[in-house]
């Protein structure tokens, strides 16, 4: 197995025209195509016990659901979704949740009640933060030292909507207090603050906090064993499947070998695979989660060489290409992006020919969204080689926020969902509504917050950051200030876009949650993404070391 541990940089050659930024080699090489988490006899194992244990959960869940016990009720909710086994049973937490949404809230705590409104919240139910009022008084002062408490009252105030002045007073009240008991508070809860005050529970990408999860639920001494030994045997048998996706990628992706070819490129195969799977984590959605790591593996060859290697000439030849499509337009392209632009038409249209046997009766649309990637990027080019400077961060985020690229990954991942995705919601997501913006948004903004010394020391198109500063006359902590504001309030259009009646389904809208999330993963300390090795760690996690059973 070859893999690479360092965060080494290959050289790069340069010349008078070309003088592209030095990116860090990739982390893994040919790792997966080696490795498997468990031995084929392990596999066979853990499928016949899992499923067995997956039965007796949903026995439980039965039996809880004919309780009067709300506490039980919301608790179990919460641990399965948080042990990552909540997708295996929709329909009964679906018919759970809504039993508790049309019962009484009058009497509950602080903890029940914040438990309540996350959870109804966060499936899309309309319930009015004023259940907190009785315990926030006019002050902002809580009427509550428990620190579970707290910390609910600090989660749910996360899926907060614009104007809920109350759920902001509740999360600076609820964090500041937090804050100053952290230290002093039983180790095990203690972790627990310290981890959602740095990522709160409705951010977290779904199976870096399922891992985590696990691990802390095994210590908790009101665990259900039997919960606890299917959540561990899923994951495991999901991870194998992902070990799967990655060695087929691999091979797929070797045939380009762009470290020979393309050296200015990054080399991101698996990273974008975790980006993917944080939209498409389900091991039914395996097909879309490889079709999306293959796409967007492509397309992040293309922000390269639009953004960091070619001249304005090279990009307008590469661009009519693309847009002629058709592998004798290779010839429009420049010489060294021809091979590259050959292996990808060939693959997109092996796509296309293959959604279309799956009878995915928008299967030519995914063409049309891939091509629409590089349009966005090049419209960059063409904004750079002018020295347009957007006077301010509305007008920036105008025209910057569609080259995340966002749109088109959300919409592909509704496209492979299959029938669940109407022409209506592929036409609606082209045309940036206010979810799909807001996640164009933080994915714009958080970037340039952690990448914009690095990219403004080479020819760049100013960033929303040097915007912010230029616009308020500001320092650079200001700025970020001022952006980490915007992110929050893109948050806000996310929770807001999802609470019902919404027009288009919450399976689709979520995953637009989802992408959110994981981009808040991988931008949150560092660019995690160019910087492959800062991210290691928790995808060797994920990837590579299974739970034990």
């Amino acid at each position: 197995m070859q893999m690479a541990t360092s965060n080494s940089i290959h050289p790069l050659v340069q010349d008078d025209v070309h003088k592209p930024r030095p990116y860090p080699a990739s982390q893994w090489g040919d790792f997966f195509l080696d490795y498997k988490p468990c031995t084929p006899q392990q596999y066979l194992s853990m499928e016949g016990l899992a499923e067995a244990k997956k039965e007796e959960v949903r026995q439980i869940i039965i039996d809880t659901a004919k309780s009067s016990d709300l506490p039980q009720k919301l608790e179990l909710v919460h641990t399965l979704q948080r042990i990552g086994v909540d997708y295996h049973y929709g329909k009964e937490i679906d018919e759970l949740l809504c039993d508790i949404y049309d019962g009484n809230i009058e009497l509950l705590d602080l903890r029940t009640t914040s438990l309540q409104f996350y959870l109804l919240r966060k499936h899309g139910y309309r319930v009015s933060s004023d259940v907190f009022s009785k315990f926030i008084d006019k002050d902002g002062n809580i009427g509550s030292t428990d620190a579970a408490s707290l910390l609910g009252l600090y989660n749910a105030a996360y899926l907060r909507t614009h104007g809920e002045k109350i759920l902001d007073v509740a999360m600076s009240s609820a964090k500041k207090i937090l804050k100053s008991i952290v230290n002093h508070l039983d180790p095990t809860i203690a972790d627990e603050v310290r981890h959602n005050l740095e990522t709160p529970l409705f951010r977290g990408t779904h199976r870096v906090e399922t891992k985590r999860y696990i691990s802390a639920y095994e210590k908790d001494s009101t665990r259900n064993e039997i919960v606890l030994e299917f959540a561990k045997l899923d994951y495991n048998l999901v991870q194998g499947l992902y070990c799967d996706e990655l060695k087929d990628l691999t091979i797929w992706w070797n045939g380009f070998d762009i470290e020979t070819h393309l050296t200015w490129a990054r080399n991101r195969m698996v990273e974008i695979h975790f980006w993917m799977m944080g939209v498409l984590f389900e091991p039914h959605y395996s097909y879309p989660r490889i079709v999306l790591t293959k796409l967007f593996t492509l397309v992040s060859v293309f922000d390269d060489f639009y953004d960091n290697y070619s001249t304005t000439e090279e990009s307008n030849m590469f661009t009519t290409a693309i847009n002629r499509w058709d592998e004798h337009a290779a010839e429009q392209a420049p010489t060294y992006m021809r091979p590259f632009y050959k292996g990808t038409v060939a693959s997109v249209n092996q796509i296309e020919a293959d959604l279309k046997l799956q009878k995915n009766k928008h299967a030519e649309l995914v063409t049309k969204l891939f091509i629409d990637a590089a349009n966005c990027y090049h419209a960059e080019v063409k904004w750079r080689d002018q020295n347009y400077v957007p006077t301010n961060l509305e007008e920036h985020l105008k025209i910057s926020a569609p080259s995340t690229i966002c749109m088109q990954i959300s919409n592909i991942a509704f496209i492979l969902m299959g029938d669940v995705t109407s022409s209506e919601t592929i036409q609606w997501a082209w045309a940036y509504p206010t979810i799909i913006r807001a996640v164009c948004i933080i994915a714009r903004v958080m970037n340039d917050i952690v990448s914009h010394e690095r990219e403004q020391a080479s020819q760049h198109m100013v960033s929303t950051v040097q915007t912010c500063m230029n616009e308020n006359g500001c320092t650079l902590e200001e700025a970020n200030e001022k952006l980490n504001e915007v992110v929050e309030q893109a948050w806000m259009d996310i929770c807001e876009s999802c609470i019902q009646p919404t027009v288009y389904p919450l399976a689709v809208l979520s995953r637009v949650a989802n992408l959110a999330r994981v981009t808040d993963f991988l931008y949150k300390h560092d660019d995690g993404y160019t910087l492959g090795y800062s991210v290691k760690g928790t995808l060797d996690s994920v990837y590579v070391h299974p739970l034990d059973v």
